[in-house]
């Protein structure tokens, strides 16, 4: 019944949707519209594929390891779990205890990371909308060799109504996340696509394939824009290796953490039949009909 229920809501927001306005950014009608999306395989996919409609769930969060790269550093994040009590030297049960930065690997940036007015404000992860940061989200891929640029940002043909985007870019390319030093070469947004972004777009959730949503050069203002909002979560360090581009169902899931402002997460995206179906794959440089979620 919860599949009719959904399949029934989209055909009614799809029946419902009116004409984009002939200056609307969201869309290029000189471009042909997209094929359904394939089926999605990647190696960390789960589930039972005998039942609940045919869902397919993935994992896009990195593994917290040593080797994981640290902004500016060449030796990585190092040990961050340590064995406190140990059965094998005699206590009851093992122990362990964790250290680590709350940006360390895949996680979440809250408002204060980068903008002080709202750290004051004590707008920390635990505030964070749960609503907004589980639900429909659109992967895309970026064009290579390219920072996320406000031509970019146009050349996407990203549909007003969508609020969750992932970007991969080159960085899953280069297997940068992979790499214990860190390389500063990396791309992102610039200052002019988180522009174009907060102008042009509904997305309040931005998810990137590496440490920093914005690349080096443009790393404090780009976030700024970002997060002077209060509306928009930025989530970093994604493992989007071998997930397929188009329309997936969202789980991001921060710690409680009061009064810091950033957290690990687990990013657990699925994919069902029914979705597969209603709902189209979406590349770089091909406009794509999408029914806003």
């Amino acid at each position: 019944m919860a599949h009719l229920a959904t399949v029934v809501l989209l055909l009614v927001v799809a029946a419902r949707q009116a004409p984009l306005a002939a200056g609307d950014h969201s869309v290029n009608h000189h471009l042909p519209t997209c094929a359904a999306a394939p089926d999605v395989a990647a190696p960390q996919e789960h589930g039972d594929s005998s039942g609940g409609g045919g869902r397919r769930i993935l994992d896009i969060t990195h593994a917290v390891r040593p080797e994981l790269p640290v902004l500016g550093s060449g030796v990585g994040v190092g040990a961050m779990v340590r064995l406190k009590k140990s059965m094998a030297n005699g206590s009851r049960s093992n122990l362990s205890e964790l250290r680590m930065s709350v940006h360390t690997g895949t996680h979440v940036d809250a408002p204060g990371h980068m903008w002080q007015p709202h750290f004051d404000a004590g707008l920390d992860v635990d505030t964070l909308d749960l609503d907004l940061l589980n639900g429909p989200a659109l992967l895309v891929d970026v064009p290579r060799h390219s920072n996320i640029t406000a031509e970019v940002m146009e050349s996407l043909n990203i549909p007003r109504g969508v609020r969750r985007v992932l970007f991969r870019t080159m960085n899953t390319d280069k297997g940068l996340m992979w790499q214990k030093e860190s390389d500063l070469s990396f791309v992102g947004f610039t200052e002019d696509g988180a522009q174009w972004l907060v102008g042009y777009t509904d997305i309040k959730l931005v998810g990137v394939d590496y440490l920093s949503v914005a690349s080096y050069e443009h790393m404090i203002p780009a976030h700024v824009l970002f997060l002077k909002s209060r509306e928009i979560v930025i989530v970093e360090a994604l493992k989007l290796d071998d997930v397929e581009p188009g329309m997936y169902m969202l789980h991001c899931l921060p710690l409680r953490l009061v009064g810091a402002e950033g957290s690990p997460v687990r990013m657990v995206p699925s994919r069902t039949d029914m979705a597969k179906g209603s709902l189209k794959e979406c590349h770089y440089s091909v406009a794509c009909t999408v029914v806003p979620l």
